[in-house]
């Protein structure tokens, strides 16, 4: 029996590239657009491998689904996939490298950073209603002078710290799973949760979605941050509480923020409104979940997510494997569980 690989949604146009990789091993590619369970279900009820990109594979999706034997992620963020109820059914879970999009996040974090230190948004309105003065974006304040914090220290947040050493910002860094001395050595003061929040007069959000970091900046982080402080989340859009966000930013807790994602990611509602609070003020500045975006970064996650549908379908061992579940049983073998892995463990995305 022929192999069937779903597609089970993307945004990137064609699946033109999965597709060569999929039939040159011999396999079927189908390509869907689901937005719910039963969309998923339905369209993979004969297939062995599941890409997804907005996709929820969720355990009764898992259940519903006896012939799949891996899911592979487009991209690095697992928070989309019960990770516990595929390692329980045998089926492995894939995703991508760091490094595969780390250097265009990490210039989308410094270029919203940028845009809201320096008020080139705020400047742009002015000028085009005939307000051509200086002073109408009043105040900023010399880069160097400041503090940049920022939440993990992986290799995305490495990268902006890098960029913003350029800049003369002082840069300090809390990611309980990296050592002190790491960070020291690449010039970035280690501090805990509490002094990052409250010494920060920009905070870069660059970890991963668990249980410990969805919703994380509500109400009670919000306020501890400075008056003048910026606000950028290049991370999941569910570690920002968005109602806490549109308090503080109308009511003065924190002077700006930039986001790549909202709290509910729009990319995967069936009939998406914008009609977000946020999107109503002059001192935030959003993208659609772009940070990861360049043409090189696109082609690149999606020969991964194929190449690694197929190495597993193919009987091989996955080369960026989420759980422990692979068992060389020979090509197309369904696979049996070696282990259950815990919670994530590190802020590192």
């Amino acid at each position: 029996m022929t192999s069937k690989v779903l597609v089970a949604d993307y945004d990137f146009g064609d699946t033109a590239i999965e597709r060569e990789i999929v039939e040159r091993a011999g396999m079927e590619l189908a390509a869907a657009q689901c937005k719910s369970e039963a969309d998923i279900i339905e369209a993979a009820s004969d297939a062995d491998a599941v890409l997804i990109q907005y996709a929820e594979m969720s355990e009764s999706v898992i259940e519903a689904l006896p012939r799949l034997k891996v899911i592979s992620r487009y991209g690095t963020g697992v928070d989309t996939v019960d990770v516990d109820a595929a390692t329980s059914h045998g089926v492995q879970v894939t995703n991508a490298p760091n490094d595969w999009c780390a250097d265009e996040v990490a210039d989308h974090a410094v270029a919203l950073l940028l845009a809201l230190i320096r008020k080139v948004a705020r400047y742009d309105r002015m000028t085009r209603q005939g307000i051509w003065h200086w002073n109408s974006g009043r105040p900023i304040h010399r880069i160097s002078s400041q503090i940049l914090g920022l939440l993990s220290f992986g290799a995305i947040s490495q990268r902006v710290a890098q960029r913003m050493a350029g800049f003369g910002a002082n840069i300090c860094a809390h990611d309980p799973f990296q050592p002190d001395d790491e960070l020291r050595r690449q010039g970035v003061i280690p501090v805990s949760f509490e002094e990052l929040i409250e010494r920060s007069d920009y905070l870069v959000i660059q970890a991963p979605l668990t249980y410990q970091t969805r919703g994380l900046f509500g109400e009670q982080v919000l306020r501890r941050m400075k008056p003048t402080a910026l606000l950028v989340n290049t991370a999941r859009g569910p570690i920002v509480q968005d109602d806490a966000l549109y308090r503080a930013l109308t009511e003065g807790w924190i002077a700006g923020a930039g986001l790549d994602d909202l709290e509910e990611e729009p990319a995967k509602q069936r009939a998406w409104k914008p009609n977000n609070p946020l999107f109503g003020l002059d001192n935030v500045l959003i993208s659609p979940h772009a940070a990861y975006y360049s043409e090189e970064s696109i082609a690149l996650i999606r020969q991964i997510a194929a190449s690694e549908a197929v190495r597993v379908l193919d009987g091989e061992a996955p080369r960026y494997p989420v759980n422990h579940v692979f068992e060389n049983e020979g090509p197309r073998s369904r696979m049996n569980p070696q282990s259950k892995p815990g919670p994530e463990s590190s802020m590192k995305v």
